[in-house]
């Protein structure tokens, strides 16, 4: 299942619209928070999707009867740019365990391919946990495939929520088959096109750059 949030008319597009554009992108700061916007209105979303139970809570006047979030849910990220989106899945999932997972591209010098390589895990276990699993820029798919694949090697997640700011089509399709039934793929922006170089068009630039800076 794929849940595109975007266009419908409401803050997420405003936050979105600001990502994009050139003119408010370029101070970092507010790139960065807008990403966590976009990460806490994802959450709220999620939210909606977990398990709940009934519970009991002491108020200074009484007791009140509301649903509790029955297991909190383990936050994953792609480093670096999937930093400001975790932070605020994690505003909202203030509890969650956390897992990191660096990867990166090996670039061929020749052709100018490249292969995606996963360098580095640390994370709980996930055996039946929900886990989401975040990174700004959905382009070909491969690295949230990678990183989900590697994620294996802590358990085998109950169900795997996808976050993306922005997603190509290609890499949405990519994640929509290799990635299980029990996986909901939730994105801000859907874009058609993917240059040959795997950057997302009209996409909005690299999201670590924008984020951190350029790297060497």
């Amino acid at each position: 299942m794929a849940n595109i949030l975007g266009g419908k008319g409401s803050l997420f597009d405003q936050f979105l619209g600001e990502l994009r554009n050139v003119d408010v992108q370029n101070d970092r700061m507010r790139f960065r928070r807008n990403l966590e916007r976009i990460g806490e209105l994802m959450a709220y979303e999620i939210s909606k999707k977990l398990e709940w139970n009934n519970g009991t809570l002491t108020t200074p006047l009484g007791e009140a009867e509301l649903p509790l979030i029955a297991e909190q849910p383990v936050v994953a990220t792609i480093l670096r740019a999937g930093l400001p989106l975790h932070q605020g899945i994690l505003n909202y999932f203030d509890q969650a365990d956390n897992c990191f997972i660096s990867a990166y591209r090996m670039n061929h010098k020749e052709d100018g391919s490249f292969d995606i390589k996963i360098e580095y895990l640390s994370s709980p276990s996930v055996e039946d946990r929900t886990v989401i699993l975040c990174d700004p820029m959905l382009a070909t798919g491969g690295s949230m495939v990678l990183a989900y694949r590697a994620l294996l090697n802590r358990g085998e997640p109950k169900h795997t929520h996808i976050v993306a700011a922005i997603a190509s089509r290609e890499g949405l399709e990519y994640c929509q088959r290799h990635l299980p039934k029990n996986t909901t793929i939730w994105i801000g922006g859907l874009d058609e096109e993917l240059t040959a170089q795997s950057y997302i068009v009209p996409g909005l630039g690299d999201a670590g750059d924008l984020a951190y800076g350029s790297k060497e």
